[in-house]
């Protein structure tokens, strides 16, 4: 007779620093809980010299990785993606087979972990998706994140409005639940450097204003994202007495060719800096001295009003998704650019935002995620329903 192991067999998938970011507690949690069994898969940007190497983080954090997957990420052209999410397929898939876990978390809208859903799925392995529901008009992860979302058996939603639009694909609401964003939990969590600490960390002297830039493409756009950036670039020159820190963009199509703008622009500059992996604590300590956020990371919208700042999102990457007062849209023309900094550099207008709320919650999201991991049995979710709601 076959025995039934005594633990929760969790695997938990990672391809990016920001995504490892947002499940740093939730992996700590399982790992704590000795119901569970963690088996953590390293893949995407994680691997990549280029980006950081990141995987150096996950180890220095003490966490046991099972297994790695290197997607080769050389090149950012889409026959080449499309390579690495093939070669990824058949990675997966033999890893699942071989760990057999009891359920996989999944993470957001990435095409890594895409191919992750679609190897689960062909695995018959239950999945719990985390920031469902959301909407990004002009990325193709748009796509990706709904699908995952319909391979998915439990969903675990950033905001009510997002609960429901997971409802209204089809998944049965006894299984979507409202736990909050990831990042806001993650900030109340952290403890941040000092300022003149963070200036050591970072090898560097503070100017008069300090302003954090997280420029990504639009994946979904046939015109260059370059166009965007280069009027950024137009419009911090305008800027005096100030510095500027680069993040790393995104491993997507045309991240190569931004990352090697970016240098390009801040090599004549020396107040302008470009960091490939700043890490959550450092990154997070440069969210509260920074005058304001700009560019179109999804982080200017989920982690940035916790600080009390404005963030300045430029073009349509983030369209649609909810956000707070303190979030400025602004159009990738250089004037318009101009213009927000301006607003968000006034000091009435700074004040205004002190009591900003997040939509995104207060914190808890990862110990309701776990807690609902540990009452769920796992081997009633694989069959499921499409949830039909009836119109009037």
């Amino acid at each position: 007779m076959m025995k039934t192991s005594k633990f929760k067999k969790v695997c938990v998938v990672t391809g990016s620093r920001a995504e490892y970011g947002l499940l740093k507690n939730i992996l700590f949690l399982i790992k704590k809980e000795k119901l569970f069994k963690l088996q953590l898969v390293v893949t995407g940007s994680h691997l990549s010299k280029k980006h950081g190497f990141t995987v150096k983080n996950i180890v220095k954090d003490r966490l046991k990785i099972k297994n790695k997957i290197d997607l080769k990420l050389n090149r950012d052209d889409t026959i080449s993606i499309a390579n690495s999410m093939s070669f990824g397929l058949s990675k997966f898939v033999r890893i699942f087979e071989k760990n057999k876990p009891d359920i996989i978390i999944l993470l957001g809208d990435r095409y890594e972990i895409f191919t992750a859903g679609i190897a689960a799925t062909l695995c018959r392995i239950p999945i719990g998706h985390i920031h469902g529901g959301e909407i990004t008009k002009s990325l193709v992860d748009e796509a990706f994140r709904h699908s995952i979302s319909k391979m998915a058996h439990l969903h675990f939603t950033a905001t009510n409005e997002y609960k429901k639009r997971v409802i209204q694909m089809g998944e049965v609401p006894k299984n979507v639940y409202c736990v909050g964003g990831l990042g806001v939990d993650n900030i109340r969590t952290t403890s941040l450097y000092t300022k003149s600490v963070l200036e050591k960390k970072l090898n560097l002297k503070f100017l008069k204003r300090i302003i954090l830039v997280t420029y990504h493409p639009e994946t979904l756009k046939k015109k260059s994202s370059l166009s965007n950036l280069k009027n950024l670039f137009k419009a911090l020159k305008t800027m005096q007495e100030t510095t500027v820190i680069f993040t790393m963009p995104n491993s997507d199509i045309e991240s190569i060719v931004i990352y090697n703008t970016i240098l390009k622009f801040i090599s004549k500059r020396k107040n302008y800096h470009l960091f490939n992996s700043l890490g959550q604590k450092k990154y997070y300590s440069c969210c509260k001295y920074s005058d304001f956020m700009i560019g179109n990371s999804s982080s200017g919208l989920l982690e940035m009003p916790s600080f009390k700042k404005f963030s300045i999102n430029i073009g349509e990457r983030q369209s649609g998704r909810l956000k707070a007062k303190s979030v400025i849209d602004c159009r990738a023309q250089t004037k318009n650019i101009i213009k927000a900094i301006n607003f968000a550099s006034n000091f009435t207008n700074k004040r205004k935002i002190n009591n900003v709320k997040n939509p995104y919650g207060k914190g808890g999201a990862s110990k309701k995620i776990v807690n609902i991991l540990k009452h769920k049995n796992f081997k009633n979710l694989i069959l499921k329903k499409f949830y039909i709601i009836k119109f009037k």
